[in-house]
């Protein structure tokens, strides 16, 4: 039996309550995370191999314990190459430094400007070439999300530098594809809508959005998010004029009127986003949820690590910053062709597997092997529901304020 260390937050089928999830942070702060764990898991978990979700964390005692235990440590990574995750990638090479056993970096990505340019990643160069020799040096390549982050690492030196995308893009596999369901969207249309809180002139979008689509639901990924739904009975504190149309406080509509969803694992969230014509917005990971639900979507991509992802994938998109004050879901949706996504797919998954083979590792898709396996687990789990739909419990039961309808 191989075994291979899956780094994650969290094992696909630990189901945690809501709770416990806010608390313990085992969405990574954004629950867009767990997509592409979740999706690495399933890919690697053949016939004759034991996949464990785990930290790499800092000391001597871990590297130990991973050599003894573990034939294959496999690191899937979102921008991991930004200053404010430089004290992480330090604790992460530290580790592998010490490994024994071959390192695979699935789908790592640089935190650049739009145009791709690298200077704001000029004080922490040192810290990602460490990591990329690192890696290299137990690996024959390391795998980036696009080509933005292949050009930066060439431009320190790296040449076994693969352009592999996102793992999440390949949770099934070779031959899914992504159909437009109705026509056009009008105003009863069901539309999901995404958000980066922290990105520039969304308030206008939103607000328009909030009004104009009766059935529009903000579905929301970030942990403060989480936390505010799971606490919406306190008070809240004062709001930020510059946020005041952003759904980030308890009296913004869409939060007040139970238009806003959260779910803490991958399998009820894109089952919910299947029950929608389309889905739009800033977060990458929350409109490739809609695209393997089968659901239409645009990402308006506003920095480097969201542009790379759509430009490798041909998933449709719109810059934030060409974005014109009156942008409509109903044009993103006109102008939405998801052609060159469906006849694509089947090449980069045989370059993504390719990848794998080069490392050792085979994949669920491969001749013999069965990709249902983790489907009808998936199928057999109750999952928590719907943050955002929750039961109230009369006060009487203290002792459980809320109950998270399960889904099958």
């Amino acid at each position: 039996m191989s075994r291979i260390l899956l780094r994650g937050h969290k094992d696909p089928f630990h189901v945690v309550s809501p709770r416990s999830t806010h608390r313990n942070d085992l969405i990574g702060s954004n629950v867009g995370n767990l997509l592409f764990s979740s999706a690495s898991y399933k890919l690697l978990q053949v016939e004759g191999t034991d996949v464990e979700v785990g930290s790499l964390t800092d000391g001597r005692r871990s590297a130990e314990q991973i050599n003894e235990r573990y034939d294959h440590v496999v690191i899937p990574l979102a921008n991991a190459f930004r200053p404010s995750f430089v004290e992480a990638l330090e604790r992460m090479t530290r580790v592998i430094e010490q490994l024994r056993v071959p390192v695979t970096i699935l789908g790592v990505g640089a935190q650049l400007r739009l145009d791709g340019k690298a200077e704001p990643l000029a004080g922490i160069a040192p810290e990602v070439s460490r990591f990329v020799r690192a890696v290299l040096d137990r690996s024959p390549s390391i795998g980036v999300r696009g080509e933005m982050t292949e050009r930066y690492l060439q431009g320190l030196g790296f040449t076994d530098v693969e352009v592999i995308g996102c793992p999440s893009v390949f949770l099934h596999g070779p031959r899914h594809r992504v159909v437009k369901r109705v026509p056009e969207l009008t105003p009863a249309s069901r539309i999901s809508m995404n958000l980066s809180p922290y990105v520039k002139n969304l308030g206008p979008i939103v607000e328009r959005h909030t009004e104009r689509y009766e059935n529009l639901r903000y579905a929301a990924q970030h942990r403060e998010a989480l936390g505010m739904l799971l606490h919406r009975w306190r008070r809240g504190g004062p709001v930020d004029p510059d946020r005041a149309q952003l759904p980030t406080y308890r009296a913004h509509p869409l939060v007040r009127d139970g238009r806003t969803s959260f779910f803490v694992d991958p399998e009820p969230w894109m089952r919910y986003l299947a029950g929608f014509d389309y889905s739009f917005g800033t977060r990458i990971h929350g409109n490739i949820a809609a695209l393997l639900a089968g659901t239409p979507a645009t990402v308006l991509a506003h920095d480097s690590r969201t542009l790379e992802l759509v430009r490798y994938f041909d998933i449709p998109y719109r810059v934030t910053r060409r974005m014109p004050p009156d942008l409509d879901a109903a044009d993103l949706y006109a102008n939405a062709d998801f052609g060159a996504f469906n006849s694509g797919l089947a090449g980069r998954f045989d370059r993504f597997t390719a990848f794998l083979g080069d490392h050792g590792l085979r994949h669920v898709f491969d001749e013999g092997e069965d990709p249902t396996r983790f489907d009808r687990r998936v199928a057999e789990t109750r999952w928590p529901g719907d943050v955002g739909r929750r039961v109230r419990v009369p006060r009487r039961t203290p002792a459980r304020r809320a109950e998270y309808p399960a889904i099958a």
